[in-house]
């Protein structure tokens, strides 16, 4: 699913006219600059990881840059789309979602390239080390737990891979829900919620349930992998285009300097990743198209 690298290139960014006045006095117009940020971990977490990012990019932009982490990962679509959000960090699927929105409003500039050198990462079930299933087979009949109904890998790519290998969540488990988002999914398998969760997953040293260990909240080993999905695109970082000309230019060109101007900054926002990448919506197509499958099917179960 992984579609091609992209070298490190300031990407070209189109420009409303909406906003074409006063380009270089942006500041005069904004007081600050927001980052809205989906996140697999709890919001301490999530917020403090990004304590360095926000000190950075104030210092770059030359005024406030603030991060916050929406109730879900819809608020932070709607954060952007009402204009309450100039950035945000995406997930795949979220992406899609805000494009299919706002349009031509909402463009990906950067995703990740992960401690391996990949761009991608994958969504993965999970179920108790000391549990018996061995395979997704063997959970016919139990139950299965989502993260979100906007997560890439915990929800959307898992639901429509499952069904294409003939396992329908809708009818294959005895029960579905969602936990609220990664974090909670590896806890409810642990305090026996449900049998097994999808939770995102870059690689054996940078996953969601690899940093929980690492945090203590949980013991190391505690679960396992009993089924992995194809390659995901990175989540990307996504820019308003209805924005000032220079903010644009200034946003982007301070992201593609951040692993080198401030390396802790970048390796705490990023959980040790390589570098950057430049993303576009082309590498979010196939994602695109499973949203609007999965979109599909549910209006034929409501009609």
């Amino acid at each position: 699913m992984l579609r091609r690298r992209s070298a490190l290139m300031l990407p070209a960014l189109a420009i409303s006219p909406r906003l074409a006045g006063a380009q270089e006095d942006w500041r005069q117009q904004l007081r600050e600059v927001r980052f809205g940020m989906i996140s697999v971990e709890n919001e301490r977490d999530a917020i403090a990881r990004l304590q360095g990012l926000q000190a950075y990019m104030s210092r770059e932009l030359r005024t406030n840059f603030r991060v916050f982490r929406g109730s879900d990962y819809a608020a932070v679509v709607e954060a952007m789309r009402a204009g309450h959000s100039e950035l945000g960090y995406l997930g795949p699927a979220s992406y899609g979602l805000a494009r299919r929105v706002m349009g031509e409003r909402i463009a990906p500039i950067f995703r990740y390239i992960d401690n391996e050198g990949l761009e991608g990462y994958h969504s993965v079930m999970l179920v108790k080390a000391d549990s018996p299933f061995q395979q997704v087979q063997d959970l016919r009949g139990k139950t299965l737990g989502f993260s979100d109904p906007n997560s890439t890998s915990g929800f959307q790519v898992p639901g429509w891979f499952l069904r294409r290998q003939g396992m329908d969540p809708a009818s294959f488990f005895a029960r579905t829900g969602f936990t609220g988002s990664h974090e909670q999914g590896v806890m409810a398998v642990i305090n026996g919620t449900f049998d097994a969760a999808v939770v995102a997953y870059s690689n054996e040293r940078r996953n969601t349930f690899q940093r929980m260990a690492e945090k203590g909240m949980i013991p190391s080993g505690a679960v396992r992998v009993v089924w992995k999905s194809p390659l995901i695109p990175n989540s990307p970082i996504v820019i308003r285009k209805d924005l000032p000309a220079a903010l644009q230019r200034e946003v982007v060109a301070a992201f593609a300097a951040l692993p080198e101007r401030d390396p802790q900054a970048f390796r705490d926002m990023s959980s040790d990743a390589r570098g950057l990448a430049v993303a576009k919506h082309e590498d979010y197509l196939d994602i695109v198209a499973i949203l609007e499958e999965n979109a599909a099917r549910r209006r034929e179960r409501r009609s």
